[in-house]
Protein backbone atom coordinates (compact mmCIF):
# COMPACT_ATOMS: atom_id res chain seq x y z
CA UNK A 1 0.00 0.00 0.00
CA UNK A 2 1.55 3.10 -1.03
CA UNK A 3 -0.60 6.06 0.72
CA UNK A 4 -0.26 3.94 4.49
CA UNK A 5 1.42 1.29 6.60
CA UNK A 6 -0.39 -1.23 8.22
CA UNK A 7 0.53 -4.59 10.27
CA UNK A 8 -1.17 -7.74 11.68
CA UNK A 9 -1.61 -7.52 15.23
CA UNK A 10 -1.76 -10.55 17.63
CA UNK A 11 -4.92 -8.91 19.75
CA UNK A 12 -8.47 -9.31 19.20
CA UNK A 13 -9.80 -6.33 18.02
CA UNK A 14 -11.23 -4.38 21.11
CA UNK A 15 -7.82 -5.00 22.73
CA UNK A 16 -6.57 -3.35 19.45
CA UNK A 17 -8.36 -0.19 19.23
CA UNK A 18 -7.61 -0.09 22.69
CA UNK A 19 -3.92 -0.51 22.37
CA UNK A 20 -3.67 2.08 19.38
CA UNK A 21 -5.19 4.29 21.02
CA UNK A 22 -2.93 4.53 23.86
CA UNK A 23 0.41 4.07 22.13
CA UNK A 24 -1.01 7.16 19.71
CA UNK A 25 -1.43 8.93 23.16
CA UNK A 26 1.99 8.22 24.21
CA UNK A 27 3.34 10.00 20.71
CA UNK A 28 1.00 13.09 21.20
CA UNK A 29 -1.94 12.34 19.66
CA UNK A 30 -5.24 12.24 20.86
CA UNK A 31 -8.33 10.20 19.31
CA UNK A 32 -11.26 13.53 17.90
CA UNK A 33 -13.38 10.67 16.37
CA UNK A 34 -14.29 7.13 16.22
CA UNK A 35 -16.75 6.39 12.96
CA UNK A 36 -17.93 2.20 13.50
CA UNK A 37 -17.61 1.62 9.99
CA UNK A 38 -19.84 -1.79 10.72
CA UNK A 39 -21.97 -0.03 12.74
CA UNK A 40 -22.53 3.01 10.11
CA UNK A 41 -22.93 0.36 7.23
CA UNK A 42 -25.64 -1.96 9.66
CA UNK A 43 -27.71 1.11 10.54
CA UNK A 44 -27.81 2.90 6.97
CA UNK A 45 -27.80 -0.26 4.32
CA UNK A 46 -28.47 -3.05 6.59
CA UNK A 47 -25.18 -4.94 5.39
CA UNK A 48 -22.93 -7.38 7.30
CA UNK A 49 -19.50 -5.91 7.50
CA UNK A 50 -16.46 -7.28 9.84
CA UNK A 51 -15.78 -4.70 12.57
CA UNK A 52 -13.74 -1.82 11.01
CA UNK A 53 -13.24 1.26 12.87
CA UNK A 54 -11.46 4.30 11.41
CA UNK A 55 -9.93 6.39 14.10
CA UNK A 56 -9.20 10.40 13.91
CA UNK A 57 -6.39 11.02 15.74
CA UNK A 58 -4.46 15.02 16.20
CA UNK A 59 -1.35 16.05 17.68
CA UNK A 60 -2.17 19.56 18.41
CA UNK A 61 1.53 21.32 18.18
CA UNK A 62 2.07 19.48 14.76
CA UNK A 63 -1.44 19.98 13.31
CA UNK A 64 -0.81 23.42 14.58
CA UNK A 65 2.52 23.67 12.70
CA UNK A 66 1.01 22.13 9.72
CA UNK A 67 -1.65 24.71 9.64
CA UNK A 68 0.59 27.36 9.93
CA UNK A 69 2.59 26.64 6.34
CA UNK A 70 -0.66 25.75 4.50
CA UNK A 71 -4.14 26.60 5.89
CA UNK A 72 -5.92 24.35 3.51
CA UNK A 73 -4.28 21.46 5.26
CA UNK A 74 -7.46 20.89 7.39
CA UNK A 75 -8.92 19.37 4.58
CA UNK A 76 -6.63 16.14 4.77
CA UNK A 77 -6.70 16.22 8.84
CA UNK A 78 -6.78 14.59 11.04
CA UNK A 79 -4.55 11.68 10.46
CA UNK A 80 -6.79 8.20 10.30
CA UNK A 81 -5.96 5.11 11.80
CA UNK A 82 -7.91 1.98 11.16
CA UNK A 83 -8.28 -1.23 13.07
CA UNK A 84 -10.19 -4.08 11.43
CA UNK A 85 -10.89 -7.16 11.34
CA UNK A 86 -10.05 -9.34 8.44
CA UNK A 87 -10.29 -13.20 8.43
CA UNK A 88 -9.89 -13.91 12.18
CA UNK A 89 -7.18 -11.35 12.36
CA UNK A 90 -7.03 -8.20 13.56
CA UNK A 91 -5.15 -5.15 11.64
CA UNK A 92 -4.41 -2.21 12.37
CA UNK A 93 -3.41 1.28 9.61
CA UNK A 94 -1.80 4.29 9.83
CA UNK A 95 -1.99 6.87 6.89
CA UNK A 96 1.47 8.08 5.48
CA UNK A 97 1.38 11.91 5.96
CA UNK A 98 4.46 12.30 3.30
CA UNK A 99 1.33 11.50 0.72
CA UNK A 100 0.45 15.13 1.47
CA UNK A 101 3.48 17.00 0.89
CA UNK A 102 2.92 16.58 -3.08
CA UNK A 103 -0.65 17.36 -3.20
CA UNK A 104 -0.31 20.57 -1.31
CA UNK A 105 3.13 21.69 -3.09
CA UNK A 106 4.35 23.33 0.06
CA UNK A 107 7.68 22.55 1.53
CA UNK A 108 7.82 23.91 4.79
CA UNK A 109 5.29 21.13 5.02
CA UNK A 110 7.43 18.31 4.86
CA UNK A 111 9.24 18.37 8.02
CA UNK A 112 5.81 18.40 9.97
CA UNK A 113 5.10 15.45 7.51
CA UNK A 114 7.88 13.80 8.26
CA UNK A 115 7.66 13.98 12.07
CA UNK A 116 3.91 13.27 11.87
CA UNK A 117 5.16 9.70 9.76
CA UNK A 118 7.65 9.12 12.41
CA UNK A 119 5.28 8.75 15.45
CA UNK A 120 2.99 7.02 13.97
CA UNK A 121 5.40 4.26 13.07
CA UNK A 122 6.39 4.29 16.10
CA UNK A 123 2.88 4.06 17.56
CA UNK A 124 2.03 1.08 14.80
CA UNK A 125 5.00 -0.71 15.65
CA UNK A 126 4.03 -0.57 19.30
CA UNK A 127 0.70 -2.26 19.03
Amino acid sequence: MKYGFTRTVPLPFDRAVERVTDELKKQGFGVLTTIDVKATLKQKLDVEFPRYVILGACNPPLAHRALQAEPNIGLLLPCNVIVYEQEEKTVVGVFDPMMMVPLVDTPSLEPVAREVRQKLESALAAV
